[in-house]
């Protein structure tokens, strides 16, 4: 995987929006992290003009089991900080219901986004080595038959629905998005190649990017 290290957390939301704005301007497929620190870069994301937003398609790499409007949801975060300022159709945003029954909630965005090659998949770090909500011991590291499942994380709130490896692996490019001392271990670990105590040194090295700042740097 390639490790890029940014000056400080200003430039990693620069550059995460570059990478983003460059996938809108295809007019491609982008999954959005949830959590707050994609949140800066999707503000500037907002605000880039000239990207024809009626082309791009939003999705999500995953999803709390909340409602849309709970302060814990990542739809809840993407709205706030990009999607409500943007001029994108509402079928253009595919959101994972946290509101339904788990599992039923995994199995309708597993149809939706069966097949789909993403231009873009922009993801976070745990410092376990998580990342969407593909957590250490999880059964769902294991799954090559769907797309999106319900999961039980290890850290609250529990019930979750997440986008599978494949999805990944099909991915032209993912971003990993972690900056901060909290990460400096996980990252090293990840560097260091697949292993599945740590998810995310699972995903497609080729195509992979863990951006960071010097705090996080191993």
């Amino acid at each position: 995987m390639q490790l890029a290290v940014a000056a400080d957390r200003e430039e990693v939301a620069v550059r995460a929006a570059a990478a983003m704005t460059a996938a809108a301007r295809t007019g491609g497929g982008i999954s959005l992290a949830g959590s707050n620190t994609p949140r800066p870069a999707y503000e500037l994301v907002a605000a880039m003009p000239g990207i024809d937003w009626s082309h791009v398609h939003l999705w999500f790499g995953d999803e709390r089991c909340v409602p849309p409007d709970d302060p814990e949801s990542n739809y809840r975060m993407a709205h706030e900080s990009l999607i409500s300022r943007i001029d994108i159709p509402a079928a253009n945003v595919h959101r994972m219901r946290g509101e339904d029954e788990p599992d039923a909630a995994a199995a309708a965005y597993s149809r939706e986004i069966a097949g789909l090659s993403l231009d873009l998949a922009v993801l976070g770090l745990g410092p376990d080595g998580h990342t969407a909500s593909l957590f250490p011991e999880s059964p769902a590291l294991e799954v090559r038959d769907r797309a999106a499942v319900a999961v039980t994380a290890s850290k609250p709130p529990p019930r979750r629905i997440t986008l599978t490896f494949p999805v990944f692996e099909r991915a032209a490019s993912i971003l990993i998005l972690a900056p901060g001392e909290a990460k400096a271990e996980a990252i090293a670990a990840v560097l260091r190649g697949p292993d599945p105590r740590y998810p995310a040194s699972m995903l497609p090295a080729d195509r992979t990017t863990i951006l960071t700042d010097p705090a996080g740097s191993p």
